[in-house]
């Protein structure tokens, strides 16, 4: 499985950015996905992550309200809709699938995630 993550860029703090996270090789349709950042000189954090079929989904609370995540199970893509940023979102931005299918519990943890894309970098600036 690949991952391909795009759509990072440099944005106004008050703007908006969606990320795109398509997946090839195989279907991750039966698999929760998510995103984590890092930001320089950081630790990579959890971000968001959504279920399988997109009917739940789970936030970091620095982000709750301001981001949404949803998927595309037909074009194998996860998306990271981001808006009302900040210069502390500024950040790394790498797309993972767990390879468990059909797990219940949506993973906050980078360890519970096996396949990572590149990272996109988004700069927002003050």
């Amino acid at each position: 499985v690949q991952l391909q993550a795009c759509g990072g860029g440099l944005v106004q703090a008050g703007g908006s950015l969606r990320l795109s996270c398509a997946a090839s090789g195989r279907s991750l349709s039966m698999n929760n996905m998510g995103w984590f950042r890092q930001a320089p000189g950081k630790e990579r954090e959890f971000v968001a992550a959504v279920w399988w079929n997109g009917g739940r989904t789970l936030y970091a609370d620095s982000v709750k309200g301001r981001f949404t995540i949803s998927r595309d199970n037909v074009k194998n893509t996860v998306y990271l809709r981001m808006s009302s940023l900040t210069p502390d979102d500024t950040a790394v931005y790498s797309c993972a699938a767990d390879q468990v299918p059909f797990r219940q519990q949506l993973g906050t943890t980078a360890s519970r995630y096996n396949y990572w894309g590149q990272g996109t970098l988004v700069t927002v600036s003050s």
